[in-house]
């Protein structure tokens, strides 16, 4: 994987926070008994994720939560189209997929549809979204809500179908839904790998959401014991977690607790008329298990971001990392919604995974073509405790095959700008947002020493492409931002459109060990954004 299409493991609320104060906090992944709340993300020491989908096949639906079957297949559900069948299409079908990004083609047929799956439980004003997949025992499960057609905002039922060959036909509760008045239907089983064999005990785990699919700060977790899915009798449901680390569960619907919660805003004003805004960050997507990483990885979204969560059990403590697509989106960049990691993608080292998510380009959504089932890359590192002794000679560390940039978003798309070695290009953070907090830099999965940054400006524009005042240099240490000390400048940055376009500003400071470095400041403007065209990072 290239370094095109990156993202930092420190999220949109963490770099606002930096602005006058440094990031100081407990590393998340320690024991915060009866929080929920996300923090960010320590795991990691580079995060990656391709700005487009790199893999289309010839499809078409959405959603497309996956399992991967004891046949080596991996099963998926679509919404509303024809998946890998005839048109027109049902909204619902059930789809085998053959093969891997990495082996060439990818191949799909559709094996059943629409009332051979699930039925409508609430009336003519609803229709069928799958929204939870498992392979279990040989078995299959599907998880199919009532989603209102007007709005899409109203799930108020959600049953569980499964099938014992391989998806053709399916049974379910004929006496009702399993969860009814918008509680508990957005379903989404945790995959455990092939068949489920990577589970520690004898459960199968469930998340989910209240109410609506999308814009959630809540999700809560279930488990029932295996072969017994459909028995809603069978169901725990998460309480809390003791001093331990240990969960603690009860069959009361009622006494749930969440497992994850975020209230975080984002894109909470914005410079159009129209256009969604202060948006949260919980939705439909997947949880999967890395075993290679032994980390659980709990995918979210909102119309412009993409949040990661992590943790090392599947009720948390939950670290997040956001990747951020802007406002403006093209074939060459964007993201997408219910965004999902198929665990039979999972390389063997745990560190490349693959996304797939949509666009609905029915709906009128830009750009069209990704209405059916594609992938993009995610690739993740752990920090090397141990640093590297690089030499003091100057030689640019953003040119290292690991480095991975770091960015509030990209508005064209292209982070190589930064370390190609050229001042001709420029890319910017534009992203129709009234923003406080601009930034860009590397990150390594070794800690290296480094004693300068020569920031390079980009393109300036009439309503932005400066920084209006904090800039600074920042270097990242056990995940943690922190400003450095006794940093000089040169020339003096002047906190306006005077700071020029292709003018290089050099800070100088002691040399420091980090496994991450960037600049930082409160963008300038009408419209809130810096531009660059280069950042180079060497220990002199």
């Amino acid at each position: 994987m290239d370094r095109r299409t990156l993202i930092t493991s420190v999220p949109l609320t963490a770099g606002l926070a930096a602005i006058g104060a440094p990031l100081a906090r407990a590393a998340a992944g320690s024991e915060r008994p009866g929080r929920p709340d996300a923090e960010p993300s320590t795991t990691f020491a580079t995060f990656a994720i391709e700005e487009n989908a790199s893999i289309v096949v010839p499809s078409v639906g959405d959603l497309w939560p996956s399992c991967w079957g004891d046949d080596d297949e991996l099963y998926a559900a679509n919404g509303d189209g024809r998946g890998f069948g005839p048109a027109p299409g049902p909204d619902v079908a059930i789809n085998r997929i053959t093969g891997t990004p990495e082996g060439g083609e990818l191949t799909g047929t559709r094996l059943a549809v629409a009332n051979e799956v699930a039925p409508v439980w609430t009336g003519p004003d609803f229709n069928r979204k799958p929204t939870g997949m498992a392979c279990i025992d040989g078995v299959l499960y599907v998880a199919v809500q009532d989603l209102a057609k007007d709005s899409f905002d109203s799930a108020p039922a959600v049953t569980i179908s499964r099938s014992t060959d391989h998806g053709r036909t399916w049974t379910w509760d004929t006496n009702g839904p399993m969860f009814a008045e918008g509680v508990f239907t957005t379903i989404m089983f945790l995959d455990y790998g092939k068949d489920y064999a990577d589970a520690p005990d004898e459960f199968v785990y469930l998340y989910g959401i209240d109410n609506n699919w999308r814009q959630a700060q809540d999700v809560y977790l279930a488990r029932v014991p295996r072969g017994r899915v459909q028995d809603r009798q069978r169901w725990q449901f998460f309480t809390g977690r003791r001093r331990s680390g240990q969960a603690t569960w009860s069959p009361d619907l009622d006494a749930r607790r969440p497992v994850l919660h975020d209230d975080t805003r984002s894109y909470r004003e914005i410079f159009s008329e129209q256009g969604a805004h202060h948006l949260l960050p919980l939705a439909q997507g997947s949880v999967v298990y890395n075993k290679p990483l032994q980390r659980y990885f709990l995918t979210g979204w909102n119309a412009y971001q993409w949040t990661i969560y992590d943790a090392p059990t599947p009720w948390g403590p939950w670290g997040k990392s956001v990747k951020d697509f802007g406002a403006t989106w093209t074939l060459d960049k964007h993201g997408g919604y219910t965004p999902t990691i198929p665990s039979k993608f999972i390389s063997a080292d745990g560190r490349q995974m693959w996304v797939q998510s949509n666009i609905c380009g029915p709906c009128g959504a830009h750009p069209k073509g990704r209405y059916n089932f594609n992938l993009r890359r995610f690739a993740v590192t752990l920090t090397d405790p141990d640093p590297e002794r690089n030499e003091r000679n100057g030689s640019n560390l953003a040119l290292l095959p690991d480095a991975v940039t770091v960015q509030r978003c990209l508005h064209v798309g292209d982070a190589s700008v930064l370390f190609d070695q050229s001042t001709e290009r420029s890319e910017d953070d534009w992203n129709n947002e009234r923003k406080d907090a601009s930034w860009w830099g590397y990150t390594w999965p070794r800690p290296l020493r480094v004693n300068e940054l020569v920031y390079t400006t980009g393109d300036v524009f009439d309503t932005g492409g400066w920084f209006e005042r904090d800039l600074r240099v920042q270097v990242r240490r056990r995940g943690v931002w922190r400003d450095i000390p006794r940093q000089q400048v040169s020339p003096t940055y002047p906190y306006s459109r005077a700071a020029g376009s292709r003018v290089s500003y050099t800070f100088r400071f002691r040399p420091a060990v980090t496994d991450g470095i960037r600049i930082i400041g409160r963008p300038g403007g009408e419209r809130t954004f810096t531009s660059i065209s280069e950042l180079s990072a060497c220990l002199r």
